[in-house]
């Protein structure tokens, strides 16, 4: 049963941030929550975002603000599937968007959700970077 909570808590930890409501955002979060994406990935770069987020405040802004920026329409995500071992859950998806430069978004992502207490303590983002590359800039 814990893990089909688990996999619940993070599907909705979904709906939160497509919501971009910093207040539904932010409770999905542990008060010393971390993001870690790749170094140098292009989503942190066309945003001038950094790779590794910690805090809610940090989390909810780019949730919020920065994607938004950048992915401006037509987000659909797309989850193949989800796993769960104790409070470990991982999710690969694919993403689609129309970008603010006019260009369409797709590519393939890996999350990795470590919980506490129902809530998400730590995101590990992998994604393939070289197309995301291509996507943004070209």
């Amino acid at each position: 049963m814990a893990s089909e909570q688990n996999k619940r808590i993070i599907f909705d930890a979904w709906k939160a941030f497509a919501s971009r409501d910093p207040k539904l955002i932010a409770a999905c979060f542990t008060e010393d929550a971390e993001w870690l994406a790749p170094r140098g990935n292009a989503t942190a770069l066309a945003l001038d975002a950094p790779d590794h987020m910690i805090g809610p405040d940090a989390i909810v802004h780019f949730l919020a603000e920065k994607f938004p920026a950048l992915f401006v329409r037509d987000v659909v995500v797309d989850f193949r599937s989800r796993y769960c071992e104790g409070d470990t859950v991982i999710v690969e998806l694919r993403m689609q968007a129309t970008l603010a430069n006019g260009r369409k978004y797709d590519n393939d992502y890996c999350f990795i959700f470590e919980l506490s207490n129902g809530r998400i303590a730590r995101v590990r983002e992998y994604m393939d970077t070289q197309k995301g590359r291509a996507c943004i800039f070209g």
